[in-house]
């Protein structure tokens, strides 16, 4: 059997999200461990805001092996991670957002896939938004054009370039149960293999926010190969850099600077 080990990094979170994301989590773990997946689970959680009362908001919601890592600051999502695979992993390691909420049945599907196919050095899961249809996480590489028309352009230039968005999104490949070798999947929900994080160093810090999913992605497949599994859903509420205000978008911009600037620049 498999053992797992969860990190959650938190910034000032919405707590009644963070209860769900929370309740979820030990939902879908506890039916792992009732199938026999999965004979362990513990969870880091890494709180970048100095917010009172986490650890106890986990024990309420019945995580007994929980642990938090508090005092370092808003060192950013992928340095808050990184510190929690420092800490040492399980044989398989999730990388998980705290506003996201996980189907009963997902941990059991992901680790049963994993111990399908060794090959698999990362999975990403189906996502569900807003009660739309069912989707994978995945996209190509874009160019600056696409994350413009993504992030920050009116809804009447997103249309005329919906096919566009549609490739980029990766739409164009249907909906098959799984889809091997994406480029670039999210990081909202990453289940990896704890010794090809440990080659990878983790994410790399040059990012604060944003784009180190990408970059972990592209870096991955040197190590293995990733996956998108229909059967492994989620529910994200998070998104939208354009959104959250201007310091989000300056955010955003710094980290597609080094983005580009490590991976090639493509204005187009």
């Amino acid at each position: 059997m498999t053992t797992l080990s969860v990190g959650l990094v938190t910034y000032h979170p919405d707590r009644a999200m963070l209860r769900e994301t929370l309740a979820s989590l030990l939902a879908a773990a506890g039916r792992a461990k009732a199938s026999d997946d999965l004979s362990d689970v513990t969870l880091q959680l890494v709180d970048n805001g100095n917010d009172e009362g986490l650890i106890e908001l986990a024990r309420q919601e019945g995580w007994k092996r929980a642990h938090l890592l508090s005092g370092q600051g808003n060192v950013g999502f992928g340095q808050g991670h990184n510190l929690v695979m420092e800490q040492g992993m399980g044989d398989l390691h999730l990388i998980l957002n705290p506003d996201v909420s996980l189907q009963p049945d997902s941990l059991s599907r992901a680790l049963q896939f994993m111990q399908a196919h060794p090959e698999c050095v990362l999975l990403s899961p189906a996502m569900q938004s807003d009660g739309a249809d069912w989707h994978f996480l995945c996209k190509r590489p874009p160019a600056v054009f696409d994350l413009f028309l993504r992030g920050f352009a009116p809804r009447w230039m997103r249309s005329m370039f919906k096919a566009r968005m549609a490739r980029y999104e990766m739409e164009d490949q249907g909906r098959p149960g799984v889809m091997w070798d994406p480029p670039i999947v999210s990081g909202c929900f990453m289940l990896c293999r704890a010794e090809a994080l440990r080659q990878l160093k983790g994410f790399d810090p040059r990012y604060f926010l944003y784009f180190e999913d990408f970059d972990l992605s592209l870096r991955a497949k040197s190590f293995g190969r990733l996956a998108a599994v229909s059967d492994v859903r989620i529910t994200h509420f998070g998104g939208g850099a354009a959104r959250k205000g201007w310091i989000h978008v300056k955010m955003f911009c710094q980290s597609a600077w080094v983005y580009f600037g490590l991976h090639g620049w493509k204005w187009m």
